[in-house]
């Protein structure tokens, strides 16, 4: 592996800038990027190097982004986030921007990335769209891609996530090697850009993050020999799902809320037998509201195991009110609604022994025994989500370092990280 070309000469000094290009057989386009990237930074005066994180390519891409003075990393897992991870890693400057190898970014607007680095932002995101002052040239996106998908999935992320990008999907991005290995990114796949964002705007508050957009202009993709990596369908699936995983507050906690909120309107409606347009409401009602009521009440407990889970990965900071969420207390309430539904549901066969278990006025019983039906099904929802909860906050245990023994002739015994500890 030849050494990466810096400014004209080899690397010994500190470097600046890492420009990373995850590749997967794009003879068409390396070279031409590669060649951009070096000028640019020369040109800048940019200390910095190119790494091509290369995934398995069989057309001599290698060959060609060598010839052209990048730092070549072999990736053996495939996928365009495993690329990039990879790339990343092997990278050796202060700031990292990483840009697709097809040609359709020009890496000659490298300068500008770089300038709002060096202000003092953590992630500098490009911008294609021209509500961000970008452009896209004639042919560089498809019309799905330009006037749904994108737009759709940006909006999508300033609502749910509250993060100020205009465009998402940029794979064209500037960012602090500091800030990257904060983020514990590990997506293999097309959404590995989209965690980056979502994860800089959720840990925003504990990490201090700095925010801030170019507009760069988008040109048709260079490659001849094969179509895009890039799958619509497939790969827009990814990410919204990448978004509901992300967001517990919105795929269960919120959906649960209304849910809740018409099972208890049925019961209002219901038990006192309102009549609605005309329409009375009986134990019928009840029924399909208790349904509503089990429904929502599932939804948040999966919110809240959600959250418990993605705040102890690292994945979403800890939710401060979680953290009076106990095992004991959830079994508590659980037991709590368990055991009155259970008496409602006794009351109820306690009427029916005295009538030696004859037949019973089922308007009138169903309106005991459907409120305890769910208030049993409720207390056992909250048993064994408490528990599970219980699980999930079990914290892995910390290795320490042992103290550093010296030997009789003086040199240090190696130390061993095998003492573990709970925290």
């Amino acid at each position: 592996m030849s050494s990466p070309k810096v400014n004209g000469s080899d690397a010994s000094g500190p470097i600046e800038l890492s420009v990373v290009m995850p590749c997967l057989n794009e003879a068409d386009t390396v070279a031409i990027c590669v060649e951009k990237a070096v000028r640019a930074m020369t040109e800048a005066g940019i200390v910095g190097e190119v790494v091509v994180a290369d995934n398995g390519s069989t057309d001599g891409s290698q060959d060609l982004a060598l010839g052209q003075g990048a730092r070549v990393v072999d990736v053996p897992q495939r996928g365009y986030g495993a690329a990039l991870m990879h790339g990343i890693e092997a990278s050796r400057g202060t700031y990292v921007l990483m840009g697709d190898a097809d040609d359709s970014y020009d890496f000659l607007e490298i300068p500008k990335f770089v300038d709002s680095l060096r202000e003092g932002h953590d992630l500098v995101q490009g911008c294609r769209l021209p509500r961000g002052g970008g452009r896209v040239l004639p042919g560089a996106m498809p019309f799905l891609h330009r006037w749904f998908g994108n737009p759709v999935l940006s909006w999508l992320v300033r609502l749910m996530f509250r993060i100020p990008i205009n465009d998402i999907y940029c794979g064209m991005r500037g960012f602090t090697r500091k800030h990257y290995d904060q983020l514990d990114l590990r997506s293999p796949g097309m959404e590995f850009a989209t965690e980056m964002i979502i994860k800089s705007g959720l840990h925003r508050d504990s990490h201090g993050t700095s925010w801030s957009q170019v507009p760069i202009t988008l040109h048709p993709d260079g490659r001849q020999a094969h179509p895009p990596h890039l799958r619509t369908f497939r790969d827009g699936w990814r990410t919204l799902r990448l978004f509901l995983a992300f967001s517990p507050n919105w795929t269960f906690f919120r959906p649960g809320l209304v849910l809740l909120g018409i099972g208890l309107v049925g019961y209002a409606l219901a038990l006192p037998q309102v009549k609605v347009f005309g329409a009375a409401l009986d134990v019928h009602t009840l029924l399909v509201a208790s349904l509503f009521v089990l429904m929502g009440w599932q939804c948040v407990l999966l919110a809240t195991l959600a959250r418990i889970f993605t705040g102890r990965e690292g994945m979403m900071p800890p939710h401060e009110k979680l953290e009076h969420v106990t095992v004991e207390r959830g079994l508590a309430f659980g037991i709590a609604a368990g055991v009155l539904g259970a008496a409602m549901i006794g009351a109820v066969v306690w009427r029916w022994s005295q009538q030696d278990f004859g037949a019973l006025d089922y308007p009138q019983t169903m309106r005991w025994v459907v409120p305890g039906v769910t208030l049993v099904a409720i207390g056992f929802q909250t048993a064994m989500a408490s528990l599970m909860s219980g699980v999930l906050m079990m914290q892995r245990s910390r290795r320490l370092d042992r103290p550093v023994v010296t030997m009789p002739d003086g040199a240090p015994m190696p130390a061993h990280r095998s003492q573990e500890v709970s925290p």
